[in-house]
């Protein structure tokens, strides 16, 4: 396939899916290489930031997405009727971070970090699938782990967990309180 078609067809493809599809798929029903799909994402990339689209191509670790861009988000958010976007408390903030940088954590390890029940707000950021289960602890009780999704990718504007901002101090004082041993986790 030549690398324009091929830019086409990945357009079409990533259009029509609405969701995020991974590279392994894409090359797959491409019956292309992981190299040829890379470069011909990162020419539609580099298309829509020229020429200045409305739409723009987002990489999600090793998936990709084709989504609008933030400057025309009160645009797309007046086209669908919603009235403001959705907000996090306080709370829901602080239970995301501690996920997001200790990740995967458990409920128990987050009440620790907080000091207070996370319970309804653990629930609250799965609920906005900004947060899943990814297996269980092996010690006594199998407590459920917890840690970010490809949504919280894209409603915070990173490709990757690894983008995060340094925070050292965060939780320099409770991260030794309690240690976890994370290599006989399910995935």
């Amino acid at each position: 396939m030549e690398l324009t078609e091929l830019e086409c067809a990945l357009e079409a493809i990533l259009f029509a899916c609405g969701d995020s599809i991974s590279e392994g798929k894409l090359c797959a029903v491409l019956e292309t290489d992981k190299l040829t799909l890379q470069n011909a994402m990162q020419n539609l990339s580099d298309y829509y930031d020229y020429n200045r689209r409305g739409i723009k191509l987002l990489k999600l670790e090793d998936r990709y997405q084709l989504c609008s861009r933030p400057e025309y988000a009160k645009y797309v958010r007046g086209a669908l009727e919603n009235r403001r976007p959705q907000s996090l408390s306080p709370s829901a903030l602080e239970v995301l971070t501690i996920i997001a940088y200790k990740q995967p954590v458990t409920k128990a390890y987050i009440e620790q970090v907080r000091g207070v029940d996370s319970s309804y707000t653990i629930g609250s950021l799965a609920d906005k699938d900004l947060i899943e289960d990814c297996g269980r602890l092996d010690v006594p009780g199998r407590p459920i782990l917890y840690r970010t999704t490809e949504r919280f990718l894209r409603s915070f504007g990173l490709s990757s967990i690894s983008q995060l901002p340094d925070l050292p101090e965060l939780f320099e004082s409770g991260s030794e309180q309690m240690s976890l041993d994370l290599s006989s986790t399910e995935a």
